[in-house]
């Protein structure tokens, strides 16, 4: 397997349902500061359902529609990123994170989706990225400013979290605004 170093002991890798041992002790633990930006993070609550959310995700990667990749600290899984959607036929995708407490304040959410990005625009012909928050999600926002994105507007009352319904800021940036990472 890959791996790409993000400095200072992190690392980039495939995050698949081989994991989900791992990937359901780090959800354990990342859950009360995830659940409310993530909707499978909730759904992730034993083996089965961890597994089956990997599972979906390598679905969506043998059929170039998603991927998701996880970030590991001094070996342990820590947070991911992932393509939520991912159409080259159209040429449009959607990148999404998450990160529990102990890997936040060191910018590895940033530099994985720049990674994400690039290889999206520069090696697949991507021309559209979007990323989708709640609008009250600041630290996700400030992700999205600092990867150069613009924001799109709002959909107003567009999903329910635990019989809440939530706004969707969607931000978005396209392959001109792009400065290739290497």
């Amino acid at each position: 397997m890959f791996a790409i170093d993000l400095g200072g002991g992190a690392e980039l890798r495939p995050l698949e349902p081989w994991q989900a041992t791992e990937f359901l002790a780090h959800m354990d633990r990342a859950r009360e500061t995830v659940d409310p930006w993530i909707p499978w993070a909730g759904v992730s609550t034993d083996l089965t359902t961890a597994t089956a959310t990997l599972q979906r995700y390598a679905d969506k990667q043998a059929h170039d529609t998603g991927r998701l990749l996880g970030i590991w600290l001094d070996g342990t899984l820590v947070g991911g990123t992932m393509f939520v959607d991912f159409d080259t036929r159209f040429g449009t995708c959607e990148v999404g994170c998450w990160l529990e407490p102990a890997g936040t304040g060191r910018g590895l959410i940033t530099k994985a989706v720049a990674l994400l990005i690039d290889w999206a625009i520069v090696q697949r012909g991507i021309y559209r990225v979007q990323w989708h928050c709640r609008p009250d999600n600041t630290a996700s926002s400030n992700v999205a400013r600092r990867l150069g994105m613009s924001v799109d507007g709002v959909l107003r009352g567009d999903f329910i979290h635990k019989g809440v319904r939530y706004d969707t800021e969607v931000w978005s940036l396209i392959a001109p605004d792009w400065t290739p990472l290497s």
